[in-house]
């Protein structure tokens, strides 16, 4: 049996430190904006639950736009690119609690999100690049585990600070920290000789239309996690910012455990047989959230909901597997930009249709989760790779 490596002995060190910098950077300011966001819109902001909707949607634009980064390719280098797309986010979070408008919100997110897109997109198309079939998954696992522990470390200084300090300095906090770790790694090479060139312009083949089918759906089902779900809870239950934060920090303390062992699991189970189970529970996370009732039960949904989307990271392993090396890059760009074709609609239908009846985007949510599920199931790997 092929022994899987351990984090400290993997090849490509220096660009595993680097995006491990950038990966926190990424969610300090990240977390911190999403932690933020839904109580700065409504009680600061006076949003409605439509222009919430539309808010969301105009966030996803930039992943959509992020077939564009294959054209900055063409003058930019890769892990340049990933450290510019931290400092852009940063800017972005920094600045959104000084504008508590309609049209404030909209700027500020949408620098904030081409930052946030144009990282994810690098950020996948280098490590599945460095890292071979074997040690992806665990560096995935690592580096999203990571996340949440700086999930976790920027949710417990907003708790903290919530009292003290306005949404203007909670936000330049969260942004500031994001910046200075993109100015310092612009000041890296973390690069290593001999990986496979990677082809210029858009890459789009027949043989991974099942990696971007479950890219759409899993882009779409996210849509309700993120938009409605949080604001299932800040809207109906009345949650204000310290409970969400405690929210966001029991979801990332959970996930800071669990994201390594899920690229474990990946390894010894297959990709299949986690999206078969991601797709049964988030349908019936999906369907609870019409009927549950109890504020603290909606709470511990909301907490699940997350556990198991972090699942989706076996879509990105197992289009590894099928690629070509020399597609990589480009089709992460592709990638991303499916994944935000739904992504950019359903929050302001959702919107709409929350206005109707709140339960419509959960029932949507478990009828996206349903056809993932039967996707799922098309899933083969050629004889090189491992069992799916």
């Amino acid at each position: 049996m092929q022994r899987i490596p351990d984090l400290p002995t993997i090849p490509n060190r220096p660009m595993y430190v680097f995006l491990l910098v950038l990966t926190l950077a990424n969610a300090i300011g990240y977390q911190g904006w999403s932690t933020l966001y839904t109580n700065f819109a409504v009680h600061e902001a006076g949003l409605t639950g439509a222009q919430n909707g539309l808010v969301q949607s105009l966030r996803e634009v930039p992943g959509l736009l992020s077939i564009g980064v294959i054209l900055l390719l063409l003058v930019l280098r890769e892990h340049r690119l990933a450290a510019l797309s931290v400092v852009m986010l940063g800017v972005g979070v920094l600045a959104a609690g000084f504008f508590p408008s309609f049209g404030g919100i909209v700027f500020t997110t949408m620098l904030m999100s081409f930052g946030f897109h144009y990282f994810e997109t690098t950020n996948q198309s280098l490590i599945l690049q460095y890292f071979d079939v074997r040690t992806a998954p665990l560096v995935i696992g690592r580096l999203r585990g990571l996340n949440a522990g700086g999930n976790l470390a920027i949710g417990a200084v907003i708790f903290v600070a919530a009292g003290v300090l306005p949404f203007s300095g909670l936000f330049a906090i969260s942004g500031g920290l994001a910046v200075l770790a993109g100015l310092w790694a612009l000041t890296q090479d973390p690069r290593a000789q001999g990986l496979p060139v990677q082809r210029r312009g858009m890459v789009m083949r027949k043989r991974y239309w099942l990696f971007y089918l479950l890219t759409l759906l899993g882009g779409a089902r996210r849509q309700i996690f993120i938009v409605f779900s949080a604001f299932l809870l800040v809207e109906r239950f009345e949650f204000g910012v310290r409970e969400m934060t405690l929210f966001f920090m029991l979801n990332n303390a959970v996930n800071w455990f669990l994201n390594p062992l899920i690229g474990r699991a990946i390894n010894a189970v297959g990709e299949r047989r986690l999206l078969v189970l991601e797709c049964l529970s988030l349908g019936g996370i999906c369907l609870a959230y019409t009927v549950v009732e109890d504020r603290w039960l909606v709470g511990l949904l909301y907490v699940l909901d997350q556990i198991f989307f972090n699942f989706i990271v076996a879509v990105r392993t197992y289009f590894q597997k099928i690629a070509d090396p020399a597609d990589i890059a480009p089709s992460m760009a592709v990638g991303v930009a499916v994944n935000h074709v739904a992504a950019v609609v359903v929050p302001a239908v959702g919107g709409m249709l929350w206005m109707m009846d709140f339960r419509i985007p959960f029932y949507l949510g478990a009828a996206l989760a349903g056809c993932s599920l039967v996707a799922t199931l098309f899933m083969r790997l050629p004889a090189r790779g491992a069992s799916c």
